[in-house]
C-alpha cells in the first residue's frame, strides 16, 4: 500500500495544485485544515483524507500524523498582510509540525521557503521563513527546502491582485520605486513537478534548492506584459516605497481583503532572483515563460472580483 502524504496548507494556491500532482502520480494524500465555520477549498474531484488540526494543536497533529511517511509543509500566514502572525505560524507552528512528525517517525521533510530568506534580513517575512529552516535542519528528518521566486498561476495573490488593480483603477497605475526590481515568476505547475519530482530522488534529501522561472523580468515588464494581456492602458507612475507602504497598510485596514499585503511589497523591495539554469540542472525542466502562461486571466471581470472578494476577511 503506498504510503501516505500529509500536505499543510493544501487549500492555497500551490497546494491545491501540489494535492493534485501527487494524487494523479499515484500517491496517497492527506491534508491538514484548520478548524473553521467555512468550507475548505480543497481541490475539485480528487480523492483527499482531511484532518482537522491548527499548526500548534500537537496533539491533534499527532493524529493527522498516524501512517505518514512525508510531509510537505506549505501553510503560511503571509497572505493575511498585517493581520499576520509570522511568529505563531510560520515559526512556531513549522516547530509544533516538526516535533508531531518527530514522534510519528515522519521519513521526509518538505519546505517551501523564499528566494532571500534569511535570519537577518529587515523584511519580517524572510526572517520568518530562515527561522522556520533552522528548526527543519536540526529537527533530525531528512528535509527538502525549496526556496522560490515568486509563484504565479491561478487564484495566485501576484498575477490576480495585480489584474485586479490595473482593471479597478483607471488612468494610472502605481509602482513601488521606478519598478526596476528584478524577480523571476515561476509557474505554479512547474514549481509542484519538482516538488512531486524531488519526492522520487533519493539525491534530493538534506538538500536546500533556490528555485525561479526562465527568466528575469523587472517589475515594470510584469505590469506591461499583464496589460497587454487585459487589453487595458495604463500610465505607469513611480512612488516612494515607503508611501506605497503606509498606502498599502491603510488599505488592508480599510479592505480586509486587500488584493496586495505589506509582505507583498517587502518581497518587491529587492531583486529576488537565483541561477536560471536550477531547475533544468536538477529537476530536468524547462519552465515556462511568463507570458506564455497567463490564459487563466482571460474571461475575468477583475473589477468585480476586486467589488465582491474587498471585505471578505482572508482566509
Amino acid at each position: 500500500m503506498p504510503s501516505m502524504i500529509l500536505v499543510t496548507g493544501g487549500t492555497g494556491f500551490v497546494g491545491q495544485a501540489l494535492i493534485r500532482h501527487l494524487v494523479d502520480a499515484g500517491h496517497q494524500v492527506r491534508t491538514l485544515i484548520r478548524p473553521s465555520q467555512q468550507s475548505p477549498r480543497l481541490p475539485l474531484g480528487v480523492p483527499v483524507e482531511v484532518a482537522v488540526s491548527g499548526l500548534r494543536d500537537e496533539r491533534s497533529l499527532r493524529a493527522a500524523m498516524v501512517g505518514v511517511d512525508t510531509i510537505y509543509h506549505l501553510a503560511g500566514v503571509e497572505r493575511s498582510g498585517v493581520e499576520a502572525d509570522l511568529l505563531d505560524v510560520d515559526v512556531r507552528g513549522t516547530q509544533t509540525v516538526l516535533s508531531a512528525a518527530s514522534d510519528a517517525g515522519v521519513d521526509r521533510f518538505f519546505y517551501l521557503s523564499h528566494l532571500g530568506a534569511d535570519r537577518a534580513s529587515a523584511y519580517p517575512i524572510l526572517k520568518a521563513k530562515a527561522i522556520a529552516e533552522e528548526h527543519i535542519r536540526r529537527s533530525g528528518i531528512d528535509f527538502t527546502i525549496m526556496r522560490t521566486a515568486i509563484v504565479f498561476g491561478p487564484n495566485d495573490g501576484f498575477t490576480t491582485a495585480l489584474a485586479q488593480l490595473l482593471s479597478s483603477f483607471p488612468f494610472l497605475f502605481l509602482l513601488p520605486g521606478d519598478g526596476d526590481t528584478v524577480i523571476q515568476p515561476l509557474w505554479v505547475e512547474d514549481l509542484v513537478t519538482c516538488l512531486v519530482w524531488a519526492l522520487e530522488e533519493e539525491n534530493t534529501r538534506q538538500q536546500v534548492y533556490e528555485i525561479g522561472g526562465s527568466e528575469y523580468l523587472t517589475l515594470r515588464q510584469v505590469v506591461e506584459t499583464l496589460m497587454t494581456k487585459l487589453r487595458i492602458k495604463r500610465s505607469l507612475i513611480s512612488m516612494s516605497p515607503p508611501y506605497m507602504r503606509a498606502l498599502t497598510v491603510f488599505f488592508e485596514y480599510v479592505l480586509p481583503a486587500s488584493p496586495i499585503s505589506v509582505y507583498w511589497l517587502d518581497y518587491m523591495a529587492t531583486n529576488r532572483t537565483c541561477p536560471l539554469d536550477t531547475i533544468p540542472r536538477v529537476f530536468n525542466l524547462m519552465p515556462s515563460r511568463f507570458s506564455h502562461r497567463l490564459a487563466y486571466l482571460d474571461g475575468q471581470d477583475w473589477r468585480l472580483h476586486l467589488l465582491r472578494t474587498a471585505f471578505r476577511r482572508r482566509r
